[in-house]
């Protein structure tokens, strides 16, 4: 029998909307955010629309203002809160529990092992699942999967599935166990400052989680952190479960009418037509599209690690707020090392070494774009240089493209849709034009300048292309994040058939270019976001491609789901230095849309009849922006430069004034091979010019005096212990050493 929408609605005083099915109930769950709608023997046209929902009129409760409350303002509040999710989330289960418990079948995935399983329709959950595995298992699952879509461990699967289970080892697992951290911290700052709560994401790609809120006239101490600590952990004791529940507009809007910054985020959800998230973790009730770790005690270890200031949505217009920023783990040991990893890091932060080595320095006149000073420069020209000897074994060609164009040209690649608000625009002569944030247009527009044909592929066309892109000014981070970097830009135009030998050689050339500087990187396949252009199956081929492409590489990786491009999938390449700090650089894009998009019309003739065939486009960068390339390399190598790299290579040093002139002489001829070399002829003691250029990290010191002098000699001393050469040698000897150390590197 087909069973009829029914339309309840609670009393107005509450503003509870609910969708009921037929005698049995049931309601709606399927959400925008991801998760496949489903009804219960329902079909898709009998889900009663958010016009359906309005069509009574019912106005959001006005958003109170910001005020400081007394404890028991905010207890109150807190209270509502909490009597207003438990009232929606009982009339939502209630349906439920009278529906038949059908069997199931389950495939579960857990690493690359697989095993079917038998569970029963609203009962079983991923985390009974991962008790039938082993109880150590069950232990460490932190997040599921269910046909793709983020689960809760403790939700009730709802039909035939293929459930993947997440452990802190995976990326989604660790994401999940930080961003339920950040609620915890948020539970913490909302009972102990009735602070309003803005957002608390975990800090991807990072490590940790932050909560951002707005506290009226209070400044958080160390003091005020010791104490959300200790609520935190607290909080964490009570092994408070997660819950959740979705709302409609006027529910959501009268459980947050008292916080202006949900409300806002609210409004803009339903704006968008997406779905309006609740979840509950003990007395915190919060704004979350989640998903979340089962319960408050997998988090065995928390730290607040410091407070600072923040601006609403990054506008410094905006409220002024703080942010509070923490870090936690499933055991104590993982916490200790992460403390001890950091004081190390402080001790190697690249903003501290960019000074104290004369590398760099940016002013307030240019928020986000540096000045590379001498000693700088010569480490970004070296990189240049390095990538240009690749190019020219590789096959690349290089371009220099405008840094401004009329808005129009990014219209035509669609990037303007995507990037304008992230641009700088300029009016000039009545005309609106842009300031180029990436190359890829502008490489469309060199290989659309002349006929191509089929034997000219692939085309490799690169570019050490200057960009600006508007960060907002408090997401500046030095190097890692600015307005102003060059990027080491390529993009290889050609035939479908030739994107597997392609593919191969970008990926090859990645690797070997991270082994030249010692650093590790992870590999994720990121795939189709939900503002997309091109079709479908042209995603899953372009996905396809990159799957097979990466299994053929044979390293580990893992998929980061909707994270691609507009116009393509993505191989992303996450770098770890020294520090274990790690940073996206590296890229492989997958692009079929641009090269067929009419308004660039790229084709190439593909026989003698001149027949016209659309390109096949590959986007790459290896060290991605030189700006976080060299940020990196300098925490890496903790500011002492391999030779062929570093900006202070050799430094002359007479023992007395009497041997100025031979010292000099020296520095002259080292020059004329090419090394960067300076000289100390001061009246200083020898002991406190080695000293100083030990401390600015020469790699090698040449002591000149009589004997050397009259045997056309230097006296080495090496910075590094395990560095072989030392000792006294001739000129021309130290010469060949300085050649064959630089040739070992590349």
């Amino acid at each position: 029998m087909r069973l009829k929408t029914l339309k309840v609605f609670i009393p107005s005083s509450s503003s509870v909307c609910l969708v009921l099915i037929g005698t049995i109930g049931g309601y709606f769950l399927g959400r925008a955010r991801g998760r496949k709608a489903a009804l219960v023997d329902q079909q898709q046209d009998d889900v009663a629309s958010v016009a359906d929902l309005l069509e009574n009129n019912v106005q959001p409760p006005p958003a109170a203002a910001v005020v400081s409350l007394s404890k028991d303002e905010q207890k109150a509040i807190i209270s509502r809160k909490i009597k207003l999710f438990e009232s929606i989330q009982a009339e939502q289960e209630e349906p439920i529990q009278s529906l038949p418990a059908e069997s199931i079948k389950i495939t579960l995935w857990y690493g690359q092992v697989k095993e079917v399983k038998e569970g029963k329709k609203w009962i079983t959950s991923p985390l009974d699942i991962a008790e039938e595995v082993s109880e150590s298992f069950a232990s460490k699952a932190l997040v599921a999967e269910v046909n793709g879509t983020p689960w809760d461990m403790s939700k009730p699967l709802e039909c035939d599935c293929e459930l993947k289970i997440f452990t802190f080892e995976d990326n989604k697992g660790r994401d999940t166990f930080w961003h339920s951290s950040s609620h915890i911290l948020g539970h913490a700052l909302e009972a102990e400052f009735g602070c309003k709560l803005c957002i608390g994401p975990c800090t991807t790609k990072q490590e940790g989680f932050y909560y951002d809120a707005y506290y009226g006239g209070l400044g958080l101490n160390d003091e005020h952190l010791k104490k959300i600590e200790a609520l935190a952990k607290n909080a964490v004791e009570a092994k408070h479960c997660f819950k959740d529940i979705e709302v409609s507009v006027e529910q959501a809007l009268e459980i947050f009418s008292d916080n202006k910054f949900k409300v806002e985020i609210i409004n803009e959800l339903h704006a968008d037509n997406k779905a309006i998230i609740v979840y509950r973790c003990g007395d915190l009730v919060d704004l979350c599209p989640g998903p979340h770790i089962p319960n408050t005690s997998f988090v065995k270890a928390f730290r607040c690690l410091k407070a600072s200031s923040a601006y609403w949505r990054g506008n410094k217009h905006s409220e002024s707020l703080q942010r509070v920023y923490g870090i936690s783990y499933p055991d104590e040991n993982s916490l200790k090392a992460y403390i001890k990893q950091q004081e190390e890091a402080k001790k190697y932060d690249h903003r501290v070494l960019a000074k104290s080595q004369e590398l760099m320095f940016c002013l307030p006149n240019s928020p986000g774009s540096w000045f590379f000073a001498p000693n700088g420069t010569r480490i970004y020209k070296k990189l240049m240089q390095f990538m240009e000897k690749e190019y020219l074994k590789r096959g690349y060609q290089e371009v220099i493209t405008p840094n401004m164009f009329k808005m129009d040209l990014f219209e035509r690649s669609k990037h303007a849709g995507h990037y304008k608000e992230n641009m700088f625009l300029l009016d000039i002569e009545e005309d609106e034009y842009g300031v180029k944030p990436m190359n890829c247009p502008g490489h469309c527009e060199v290989f659309r300048h002349r006929p191509h044909s089929y034997r000219e592929l692939p085309l490799q066309i690169a570019e050490f292309g200057v960009l600006h892109r508007h960060e907002a000014s408090g997401a500046l981070d030095c190097l890692t994040r600015v307005r102003r970097f060059v990027q080491d830009d390529a993009h290889i135009f050609c035939r479908e058939s030739q994107l597997k030998d392609e593919l191969k050689g970008v990926l090859d050339f990645i690797k070997y270019t991270y082994d030249i500087f010692g650093l590790s990187f992870d590999v994720e396949l990121s795939t189709r976001p939900e503002s997309y252009h091109g079709g479908r199956a042209t995603w899953d081929k372009a996905e396809a491609i990159l799957t097979e492409a990466l299994n053929d590489f044979g390293m580990p990786w893992q998929i980061n789901e909707g994270d691609g491009a507009f116009y393509g999938p993505k191989i992303d390449f996450g770098v770890c230095n020294a520090l274990k700090k790690k940073f996206q650089c590296a890229t492989i894009q997958l692009d079929f849309q641009l090269p067929d998009c009419a308004q660039f019309d790229l084709h190439y003739t593909s026989d003698k009849q001149g027949k016209g065939e659309k390109p096949v486009m590959i986007h790459r960068a290896v060290f991605g922006s030189f700006e976080r390339f060299i940020g990196i390399l300098l925490e890496h190598y903790k500011g002492k430069w391999p030779f062929w790299l570093s900006p202070r290579q050799l430094i002359v040093c007479s023992v007395t004034q009497e041997f100025e002139a031979y010292a000099v002489q020296v520095q002259e001829r080292i020059r004329r091979d090419g090394y960067h070399v300076d000289v100390d002829i001061s009246d200083r003691s020898m002991s406190k010019k080695i000293r100083e250029a030990q401390v600015a990290q020469y790699n090698y010191v040449l002591v000149v005096g009589d004997k050397e002098a009259k045997s056309d000699q230097v006296s080495v001393r090496a910075r590094d212990k395990q560095d072989e050469l030392m000792g006294v040698m001739s000129i021309d000897d130290l010469l060949r050493e300085l050649k064959n150390k630089v040739e070992a590197f590349h």
